[in-house]
């Protein structure tokens, strides 16, 4: 892990992914790229192009300024951080910042359900999860610790998971984590007997592992009747310190992994949720 992005919108939730990028940056000597989008809307603007450059200079330097005292904080002390504001509109820019920066991961800050209050918050998280080819940390709350060793990931046995299956293994492996997969059985029309389950597990692991799990990962199979609710009661049972789900770019909430349950973990779960887009 070379680089991380941090989208803050100078709220207490950008600080609880601040600080765990901060932990992970001196975890492994990764920079990190904090962005502000400003997000100024054509309102702002006059028709006079003079205008409407001084406008921009104007929330520019407020932004830089105000970005001095949010950084000043004693556990960035050290740490390899480039500023970047810009006044993005479209969540699709994120993508951009990503790909210039070689970002290995996106760390952010969510409240959790409801409302669009502030960028980066609320349901903009689900819209950095659904566009995000980079692996999104979604933080809830202030850790003042950040040790990922164990780990529940969603498991759906779709051959379409594949590659997202493959690089969670290799984040995790980084990481040292054990990785309990778990596959959450519906009752719906998605059920499935144990016999049908453990066939599709089979041919899911010869793909991925010649028919055997890795070391680091056990698998488990769980019912109930959703899938957030399936993979958040393991993940206290277990004592798991992260919840992590593969996730289509698809809008809206669907049933499980038709759409983008990702999303919905990502803003209801308590825990530190993990996204690796299918």
């Amino acid at each position: 892990m070379k680089r991380i992005l941090v989208p803050v919108d100078f709220s207490e939730f950008s600080e609880y992914a601040l600080e765990v990028a901060a932990i992970l940056s001196r975890e492994y000597d990764a920079g990190i790229v904090v962005l502000h989008m400003l997000g100024l809307s054509e309102e702002v603007f006059g028709e006079d192009e003079a205008v409407e450059a001084a406008e921009v200079r104007y929330y520019l330097k407020l932004a830089r300024k105000r970005f001095s005292s949010f950084l000043d904080k004693p556990y960035l002390k050290g740490l390899k951080i480039i500023q970047i504001v810009q006044n993005y509109k479209n969540f699709n820019e994120i993508r951009d910042v990503a790909e210039e920066n070689e970002i290995d991961l996106i760390v952010m800050g969510s409240h959790g359900t409801g409302g669009m209050r502030e960028i980066f918050v609320g349901s903009n998280t689900e819209k950095v999860v659904r566009k995000s080819e980079i692996p999104v940390l979604v933080v809830k709350k202030r850790m003042q610790k950040f040790d990922p060793r164990k780990v529940v990931y969603a498991m759906d046995f779709r051959t379409d998971h594949l590659n997202a299956y493959r690089r969670a293994l290799e984040f995790f492996d980084q990481w040292k984590a054990q990785v309990h997969l778990v596959h959450v059985n519906l009752p719906n029309l998605n059920f499935m007997s144990t016999t049908q389950i453990k066939e599709m597990a089979g041919a899911f692991l010869k793909k991925a592992h010649n028919g055997s799990l890795p070391p680091m990962a056990t698998l488990s199979y769980v019912s109930d009747y959703t899938v957030e609710h399936g993979l958040y009661a393991y993940a206290m049972e277990i004592g798991a310190d992260l919840i992590a789900v593969p996730t289509h770019g698809r809008s809206g909430l669907a049933h499980f992994f038709r759409g983008s349950i990702g999303e919905d973990i990502a803003n209801h779960s308590p825990l530190p949720v993990l996204t690796f887009r299918v």
